[in-house]
């Protein structure tokens, strides 16, 4: 019979991999936001400069 790991060695791996998978998905939801914002927010100030 194998050698099993002790059972806090798991649940902090399990804990681990998702507060990784979390802090992946806030970072790309938050990149995804910002560039939107930064995109408007040049869209508005590229309007009012007027080259004539």
């Amino acid at each position: 019979m194998p050698q099993m790991a002790p059972l806090w060695w798991e649940m902090l791996f399990i804990m681990f991999i998702l507060t990784f998978i979390l802090m992946n998905i806030m970072i790309y939801f938050n990149m995804k936001i910002s560039q939107k914002f930064y995109k408007n927010n040049y869209n508005s100030i590229k309007q009012f400069n007027w080259k004539w």
